[in-house]
């Protein structure tokens, strides 16, 4: 890529920041996510990993907040602060790499659709609409239940049920971008459909995708914890969902142990909020029309 090229992807992504620096809500969700991305990523550094092993508690069952445990001990006598923190690594795992794969998926597969129309448009968008009409947790539990227990399991059961809503925004805006006097000049001028796709159509959606994957990490990282609570996750791993199941089965409810629903219960509530308003920003960035209302 040339210099005046570099030059000017600089300039507008110089804009897009100024412009979402404005957005506060946006600013906030930013702030809370980084903050939270930083702790995860920490928590190896900052936290002693055995407090895990349940054979290595030394507090007691159910221990209210103290100074020794700020956020009080499960039922095994653990940290609840460190299963916290720990339970972060986890869900963010799975909720941005779920997201990953099913926004990789309907991009595809809604570019191929738009692009190529014809017979190959009704075959991928009568597959769309046939996982579109299916309610993706259900068939996500299905998987999960099928197959081997993990958290690849889990990506895999959330990633191949919650594209289709992608791959309709991602064909709407292939069809609007197609019909840029641009793009026929490309072909004109012997632009194969690799050129079409990658140089003119591919920058085209990518706003809209990047958006949606912001705004679909929220609903994975809300059906780990799902799936989780069902049991259907990594008996080893530690995530928000499997705490919370852990403190309904426990009793932690009925004890009245607050201290072990409410840390994973806020912390899938704040990224999920977090994620929500920094994709509604950048939306408003990306999207001229919002800007101006």
């Amino acid at each position: 890529m040339t210099a005046p090229a570099w030059n000017r992807r600089r300039a507008a992504a110089g804009r897009a920041w100024r412009e979402f620096a404005t957005n506060r809500a946006g600013l906030i969700g930013l702030v809370v996510l980084t903050l939270i991305l930083l702790l995860a990523a920490l928590a190896p550094l900052i936290t002693d990993q055995t407090g895990l092993d349940v054979t290595r508690a030394t507090g007691k069952r159910l221990e209210p907040p103290s100074g020794t445990y700020w956020l009080g001990t499960d039922e095994n006598g653990r940290s609840v602060l460190l299963l916290t923190l720990w339970g972060a690594r986890v869900s963010l795992l799975v909720g941005l790499s779920a997201t990953l794969l099913s926004i990789a998926i309907g991009t595809v597969i809604g570019i191929l659709a738009a692009h190529f129309g014809g017979w190959t448009a009704a075959i991928l968008m009568r597959f769309t609409d046939f996982f579109l009409v299916l309610p993706s947790l259900v068939l996500a539990i299905a998987l999960s239940t099928v197959l081997e227990r993990g958290i690849g399991t889990i990506v895999l059961a959330i990633g191949l049920t919650s594209w289709p809503s992608a791959a309709r925004l991602v064909r709407a805006q292939t069809l609007t971008v197609e019909a840029r006097p641009y793009i026929e000049r490309s072909r004109a001028l012997g632009g194969g459909h690799l050129h079409v796709i990658g140089k003119h159509v591919l920058p085209g959606v990518l706003p809209l995708v990047f958006v949606n994957t912001t705004l679909a990490v929220g609903t994975a990282i809300v059906a780990e914890s799902t799936l989780s609570f069902l049991g259907l996750g990594d008996s080893t791993a530690v995530s928000w969902g499997a705490m919370l199941r852990s403190a309904s089965a426990t009793g932690a409810v009925t004890a009245g142990a607050w201290w072990y629903l409410v840390p994973p219960g806020l912390a899938i509530a704040g990224v999920v909020l977090a994620f929500t308003l920094c994709g509604r920003a950048l939306e408003s960035v990306l999207n001229p029309r919002l800007r101006e209302r």
